[in-house]
């Protein structure tokens, strides 16, 4: 394996994937200009009066600073390290969704306790659980591969994990979080050797779960009707407001969008589209080509992470292999879920567009994922070279 002493000794010039990289810097970019694009206009409403018009397009530059500077040292540290340290990574966020939940640390909006207010900035801690999830379930099915087919010792431990997991999410509450966690957990669990029939009964036990979570709440209920006929007139400006604004927006984009800066329904009619619905907000100023570009580079980025899982498992490095597919898994069943609600394609989940929406937390979290899918793909190469 690869330690410590000998890293340093290293360069990175082409030692990682560097198509990869690109693809996930233009994510980025692209989102940074239309995070500016959704929000110059924000500071003429009252909310927002005290706001400066470069206000967001500032502090996302801040994030994307910080996050690529924390990537860069995370690609520093051996992929050992977080397979040895995977447990504590767990508990660790396991604490900051419980601070979430204290009096006067976690921070409301909406009626949502989902943020811990620090030194003027907000901390998502279930963006770094999907992190910590990637991570636990990864050197959960190495080190259990040998008991997956049991219940008690393979699905157990798991199924316990995420039970504290989503009944922590659904306190502050955040289905849409829990469902990526969830597939995050899963796919791993899968790509991982786990028994099928078990396999197949906790899916349809967890699919049981979020059925009854939302046949027992009033108001995602009312959210699922309004998905249903979002143009009915007390959908539209009721529970299917956003989806209804963000449907015209994609329909006034057409082909080639209205032009950079030209979006109207930016102009306070689509809320929250700096965040949840930026690509509404692409498909109208830069239309069916723009919002083709991005779901190409997001399915670019999760091919390419699953070549690096699977070049790993080539070395036999079984971690580095779940944890490369299982930031994959977590990329592409965010932005899938991100974009099939801005399309009207599934209910609102308050989800956002990863590495590209507006948010330190999850731009954060999306980049120090990334970080370690390429530090393994720097192992793989050096293991081609030679290095053990």
């Amino acid at each position: 394996m690869l330690t410590d002493s000998r890293w340093p000794r290293l360069s990175l010039a082409g030692r990682f994937d560097l198509a990869l990289a690109c693809a996930v810097f233009a994510l980025l970019m692209t989102g940074l200009v239309m995070v500016y694009s959704a929000t110059i206009a924000l500071p003429d409403a009252p909310k927002y009066a005290s706001y400066r018009h470069e206000h967001f397009l500032v502090r996302q530059l801040a994030y994307i600073v910080i996050a690529l500077a924390l990537a860069w040292a995370v690609m520093r540290v051996p992929v050992t390290f977080w397979e040895k340290h995977a447990m504590r990574t767990l508990f660790a966020a396991l604490a900051l969704l419980v601070l979430v939940l204290v009096p006067g640390i976690g921070k409301g909006v909406n009626g949502a306790h989902r943020w811990i207010a620090f030194a003027g900035i907000n901390l998502q801690p279930s963006e770094f659980m999907k992190l910590a999830m990637v991570l636990y379930a990864a050197s959960f099915a190495v080190r259990r591969h040998a008991v997956l087919y049991s219940l008690r010792k393979g699905f157990g431990p798991i199924a316990a994990t995420l039970t504290v997991v989503g009944s922590l999410l659904l306190l502050q509450p955040d289905l849409g979080a829990f469902s990526v966690i969830v597939a995050i957990a899963m796919g791993v669990l899968f790509l991982g050797g786990v028994n099928t029939i078990w396999f197949a009964g906790l899916s349809a036990l967890l699919a049981g779960v979020f059925g009854l979570v939302i046949a027992t709440s009033p108001w995602r209920r009312a959210r699922i009707f309004a998905y249903l006929d979002p143009w009915e007139s007390t959908n539209a400006l009721g529970k299917a407001y956003q989806l209804s604004h963000s449907l015209i927006a994609f329909g006034r984009g057409e082909l080639t969008g209205v032009g950079l800066g030209a979006s109207v329904e930016k102009l306070h009619y689509l809320p929250e589209a700096h965040t949840d619905f930026l690509l509404s907000v692409i498909g109208e100023e830069l239309g069916f080509i723009g919002v083709a570009a991005v779901i190409w580079l997001f399915y670019f980025v999760v091919k390419r992470c699953f070549l690096i899982g699977r070049r790993a498992a080539s070395h036999e490095c079984y971690f580095s292999s779940l944890v490369a597919q299982g930031v994959g898994i977590w990329i592409g069943v965010q932005a899938f879920i991100n974009m099939a609600v801005a399309l009207g394609l599934l209910p609102t989940k308050g989800l956002t567009l990863p590495l590209m929406s507006y948010g330190g937390s999850a731009l954060i979290a999306n980049c120090l994922a990334l970080a370690i899918v390429l530090r393994i793909d720097v192992e793989n190469r050096l293991r081609m070279q030679g290095w053990r």
